[in-house]
């Protein structure tokens, strides 16, 4: 596919202009960075694995229907999407206590909370991605009242798919973070989960052991990265097996 206009370069993906009106292409890079990119590294592999990560699960997001903005897979780095307005905030959902909630609350790691708790941060990389409330958001007119209610709707609804999927194959999922967009079907608008869903933005444990499989590896310096991340594939059957038998030649 010819690289059409660069839109947008983040932290871990680049955003190209689509090949239809309405679309984007996004280009999954294999950059690491952490605490704010004070940490950064290059990780061979990484971006290939979010992005078919990424795309199992949008496609099972899109099948119990819950809208997303994943269009289909283009190749091994890039995927088509839908264009949206972003919502300027990140969406988390704790269902265990870990990282910033355990530093600020004083809760020890991995206890299970009474119930999902979502918590929302301004979307701002110079503020550090401050942690706001229903209030701040409504003040400062980031989304409207009915925005808040369907963002939370579809964030304990991504959260319900996610932990299933994940507890079938023997991991925890601890927390995650998710990005909202806005779309418009003529006057109609409609709010739609975008960004990524990938080890890069969820907090993932091994049920058995507590091993970590997301970027808390990067982050803390607890081994290989892509090991980690392969290993979350290969149990969701996301990678083709490397034990398949090789056809015999006959001459």
């Amino acid at each position: 596919m010819a690289r059409r206009k660069k839109i947008y370069e983040g932290k871990a993906k680049i955003l190209y202009e689509g090949p239809e009106p309405g679309t984007i292409v996004q280009y999954f890079k294999d950059d690491a960075t952490a605490f704010n990119a004070e940490k950064k590294d290059v990780i061979d592999g990484k971006g290939v694995l979010n992005n078919r990560l990424s795309e199992f699960f949008m496609n099972g997001l899109n099948q119990i229907g819950v809208p997303t903005h994943f269009i289909r897979r283009l190749n091994m780095r890039e995927q088509l999407v839908r264009n949206c307005e972003i919502v300027p905030l990140e969406i988390i959902v704790r269902n265990y206590a870990a990282g910033t909630m355990s530093k600020r609350l004083g809760i020890a790691e991995g206890t299970q909370l009474p119930r999902p708790i979502v918590e929302y941060c301004y979307k701002d990389d110079a503020l550090g991605d401050p942690l706001v409330t229903e209030e701040h958001i409504a003040a400062f007119g980031w989304a409207s009242q009915q925005d808040m209610e369907d963002i939370l709707s579809l964030a304990l609804r991504v959260n319900d798919f996610m932990s299933g999927v994940m507890m079938a194959v023997g991991i925890r999922l601890i927390d995650f973070k998710i990005e909202i967009g806005r779309v418009f079907d003529g006057d109609y608008q409609r709010l739609i989960v975008a960004d990524e869903i990938s080890p890069d933005s969820c907090r993932l444990w091994d049920i058995e052991t507590g091993q970590k499989l997301d970027k808390d590896v990067f982050r803390r310096d607890l081994g290989n990265l892509t090991d980690a991340y392969s290993e979350v594939a290969r149990r969701l059957g996301v990678l083709p097996q490397s034990n398949v038998t090789k056809p015999t030649l006959i001459n």
